[in-house]
């Protein structure tokens, strides 16, 4: 049986929407106090009351699950530091980060900018190291502090027209992720990542069924993930019995990368 994270501290940036949000609800329902980072103050709002609403109180007898919001724009420093400071304002402490901010601006490499390039680098990467800089030495503190890295299979293991940027971002996450492991180890602090393959989030509506049943069909286990899928995979890591993982990228695709071809899942 795995220990319980309910108490603990878990910071997600990014966590207002998406799978961000699915990571937070996860934590929570789990019984951690959860410190959800984004930019809009009325979207990261409205999901703090939501997800406390939900699943603050009792969890297996213990009280816990709290969500809280803070406003910042991680590809700042600054913003980190002041997110960081406001988790360990409210409950005293930092446990696990989930360097989940990311985005994904469609730009084919012929018309990309300097400025597109720069806003997709400075999100999912110089973000992902800035907060895990401002949450080390509350880490540290925590003596089994743990960081975990949404990346993605786009990067990493495959790749999509239009995402170069994005997926040069992701795949430099997971070079971030080995050396930070090795720095960190003897502080008592492990770094993993989990990358999700095609997940069920807010906006998929939009594209139509068409898309959905496009993108299921190269999926072996024909559906999309849920963005609860990830969130689980992230509490694993977070767990006493996870302690001597570190440096490790757990895909979470239902089996997408494995097929060589459509025909391999006909």
């Amino acid at each position: 049986m795995f220990s319980s994270v309910a108490g603990r501290t878990v910071v997600v940036t990014g966590g207002t929407k998406g799978i961000g949000k699915g990571i937070a609800r996860v934590f929570a329902r789990s019984g951690a106090n959860v410190v959800v980072v984004g930019r809009d103050p009325q979207v990261g709002a409205a999901c703090a009351d939501e997800l406390t609403a939900a699943f603050a109180g009792q969890y297996e007898g213990q009280a816990g699950g709290t969500v809280v919001f803070v406003a910042a724009d991680v590809a700042s420093s600054a913003g980190n530091a002041e997110a960081a400071a406001a988790a360990v304002a409210r409950f005293g402490g930092i446990d696990v980060l989930c360097a989940n901010a990311g985005i994904f601006p469609d730009a084919r490499l012929e018309t990309m900018t300097e400025a597109d390039m720069d806003a997709v680098f400075g999100t999912n990467l110089k973000g992902t190291m800035f907060s895990v800089q401002a949450c080390l030495p509350h880490l540290a503190a925590s003596g089994r502090g743990r960081v975990i890295l949404t990346s993605s299979i786009t990067g990493p293991i495959t790749g999509f027209p239009g995402w170069s940027h994005y997926g040069a971002s992701k795949a430099a996450q997971l070079g971030f992720m080995r050396t930070a492991a090795i720095e960190l180890a003897g502080r008592g602090i492990t770094v993993n990542a989990v990358l999700p393959g095609n997940i069920a989030t807010e906006g998929l509506a939009d594209l139509g069924a068409a898309y959905r049943a496009t993108m299921e069909a190269s999926i072996p286990m024909k559906r999309l993930g849920e963005v609860d899928d990830i969130g689980y995979a992230a509490l694993f890591f977070a767990t006493d019995q996870a302690a001597y993982i570190t440096g490790q990228a757990l895909v979470v695709d239902g089996g997408q990368v494995l097929p060589e071809s459509l025909e391999a899942v006909s």
